[in-house]
C-alpha cells in the first residue's frame, strides 16, 4: 500500500512539475521560434509551431536598420557597470551592518528595505529634475549612477545576511595571526562570500539590464538607448513588429541565460562550506 501511495504521489508531482515546465518553457520556445519565422509567415493560419522555412530576416533587420548592436553595447556596458560598482558598495555597507552595533543601525535597515516598497516610477519627476540640473540626462554615466543608487538598498540587505552567516571565530582568528580587519575582510571572508557576492552581482545586473522606466525617461538618443528600450520601440500605437521584437527578445533573454549558466555551480555552493574545517 504504501509502495503503491509513493508510486501515486511521484505521479502526481511529475505531472505537476512537466505542466509548470510546459507553461515555463513554451512562451521561450514560441518566441524563439516566431523569430526564426519569415514576417510573412508569422500570421499564416493555421498557426505553424514550427517553421515551415527559417529565417534570419528579423534578426538582419535588427542590426541592419534597427542598429541594435549599439543598444546591446549600452545594456552590457550600463548593467555591468553599475552591478558590479554596487555590488562593491553594498557589500562594504552589508559588513559594518553585520560586524558592528550602533544607534543607527535598525533605523538604515528599516530605510533599505522601505526603500523596495516604493514603485520607481513615483520618483519619475523629482529624478529627472535632478538629472538635468547635474546635465546628466541622455548620459549612461547617469543611467549607472542611477542604477547603482536604486540597487545598493537591496542588495546591502542581502549580502549582510551573508556576512552573518559566517563565523565570527574566522575573521577572529585571522586578526590573531596579524591580519588588519581590512586585510581580514579582504583575504580571508570575501573568499568565503564568493556565492553570495556572485549571487549579488546577479541580481543587481539583471535588474539593470532589464529596467525600462529610468532608462525610458533619461535615454532620448539612439546612441544611448538600451535594449528594454529598443524593445518599447517595436510597439507603436497601430501595430506590432512582432518579428523583430521575437528577435530582439531572444537577444535579450541570451546573456541572463548565459550569466546565470556560468554561475549555477558558485550560487548553489554551500556558504561556509569547509571554511571552518581543520
Amino acid at each position: 500500500m504504501i509502495g503503491k501511495e509513493s508510486a501515486a504521489g511521484r505521479a502526481v508531482k511529475f505531472t505537476f512539475l512537466g505542466v509548470w515546465l510546459l507553461f515555463t518553457v513554451f512562451p521561450l520556445y514560441w518566441i524563439t521560434v516566431t523569430s526564426l519565422k519569415a514576417p510573412g509567415d508569422i500570421f499564416k493560419f493555421p498557426l505553424a509551431y514550427w517553421p515551415e522555412r527559417f529565417s534570419l530576416e528579423n534578426y538582419s533587420g535588427l542590426f541592419g536598420t534597427a542598429d541594435f548592436g549599439t543598444y546591446l553595447t549600452n545594456s552590457l556596458i550600463v548593467s555591468t557597470v553599475a552591478g558590479a560598482t554596487a555590488t562593491a558598495i553594498s557589500m562594504l555597507s552589508a559588513y559594518v551592518l553585520a560586524r558592528f552595533e550602533f544607534r543607527t543601525k535598525s533605523a538604515l535597515l528599516m530605510a533599505a528595505l522601505v526603500t523596495q516598497m516604493i514603485p520607481s516610477f513615483i520618483a519619475l519627476g523629482p529624478l529627472y529634475l535632478l538629472m538635468t540640473d547635474l546635465q546628466l540626462v541622455d548620459n549612461r554615466f547617469g543611467l549607472i549612477l542611477v542604477y547603482i543608487a536604486v540597487c545598493i538598498p537591496f542588495c546591502t540587505v542581502m549580502l549582510r545576511g551573508f556576512f552573518e552567516n559566517i563565523p565570527d571565530a574566522l575573521e577572529e582568528a585571522a586578526m590573531i595571526d596579524g591580519l588588519s580587519r581590512f586585510s581580514a575582510l579582504f583575504r580571508v571572508l570575501l573568499p568565503v562570500m564568493r556565492p553570495g557576492i556572485i549571487a549579488a552581482f546577479i541580481f543587481n545586473f539583471v535588474n539593470c539590464w532589464n529596467e525600462l522606466f529610468l532608462s525610458v525617461t533619461l535615454m532620448n538618443s539612439d546612441s544611448n538607448k538600451t535594449v528594454p528600450t529598443a524593445l518599447n520601440g517595436f510597439i507603436s500605437s497601430f501595430n506590432i513588429d512582432w518579428g523583430s521584437m521575437s528577435a530582439a527578445a531572444v537577444l535579450t533573454i541570451l546573456p541572463t541565460m548565459l550569466l546565470f549558466a556560468f554561475a549555477s555551480r558558485h550560487i548553489v555552493q554551500g556558504l561556509t562550506s569547509g571554511a571552518v574545517k581543520g
